[in-house]
């Protein structure tokens, strides 16, 4: 009865029940908050992650407008399963540099995380040309179209810009160069030096196989190429990861 009556007090009382919910909420709070003061960092610091290329930054951009995130995840969860059927786990330093991160939760389609570099440029186009010509069982709508717009670098210094506002660590050089690297990337002739010392392990030549024009297709394929290629998994344990 004690524990009844101290209940209907509270129950009947809007102040203090107010007054015990703040306090309730504000421990649930901290108990979130306080950990992340207590530890070095809260992102793996692990080797290779860099920004985007401008190709593959603007094919990024093409990846989040036509929803191809509404299908395909970018996270590996540390199963066995996931790990023997897509890859090393996903790592949250790999995303440290997507604004927004492409993590996702349904998979219509399968992850996307470790792609990169898992079929050609070819397939990529086919692919996305149309889905059924390569997986006869896809659901995946064709993106044809991509093939017939035309990229243009005249604001790509500017998005590099923004990015570099919101933390990506775009140097001066790198914006300097922005449009002559979005060209040089889809451009197979292209003198790729400066490129790759840049943007080390970017995919360079002719994605779509139209070469001598860039399209949005060059852009996308560029970007899911680079997926998962940036750190070698064959240097990182669980346990150097526990240690940082």
């Amino acid at each position: 009865m004690a524990l009844l009556d101290k209940h209907e007090k509270i129950e009947t009382n809007v102040i203090l029940m107010l007054v015990l919910v703040l306090i309730t909420v504000s421990i649930g709070g901290l108990v979130e908050i306080v950990p992340l003061f207590t530890i070095q960092s809260t992102i793996e610091r692990v080797q290779g992650v860099r920004p985007y290329s401008p190709l593959e930054l603007t094919g990024r951009n093409i990846y989040v407008r036509e929803g191809c995130y509404l299908c395909h995840s970018q996270q590996i969860r540390p199963f066995r399963d996931e790990a023997e059927r897509y890859g090393h786990y996903s790592l949250a330093a790999e995303s440290m540099y997507d604004h927004p991160f492409q993590w996702g939760s349904k998979r219509t389609g399968p992850d996307l995380a470790r792609v990169g570099g898992k079929y050609s440029n070819a397939w990529h186009a086919a692919h996305l040309t149309d889905p059924r010509s390569v997986v006869p069982e896809s659901v995946m709508p064709p993106y044809a179209f991509l093939a017939t717009r035309l990229l243009s670098g005249a604001d790509i210094a500017a998005h590099l810009k923004t990015n570099r506002v919101v933390g990506v660590p775009y140097t001066d050089d790198d914006i300097a160069n922005a449009a002559a690297d979005l060209e040089a990337q889809g451009d197979p002739n292209a003198d790729h030096e400066a490129l790759l010392a840049r943007y080390p392990k970017a995919a360079i030549g002719d994605f779509d196989g139209q070469p001598g024009q860039l399209t949005e297709m060059d852009a996308l394929i560029a970007y899911l190429q680079i997926l998962g290629r940036m750190v070698d998994f064959t240097d990182v344990r669980p346990e150097d990861l526990r240690q940082q």
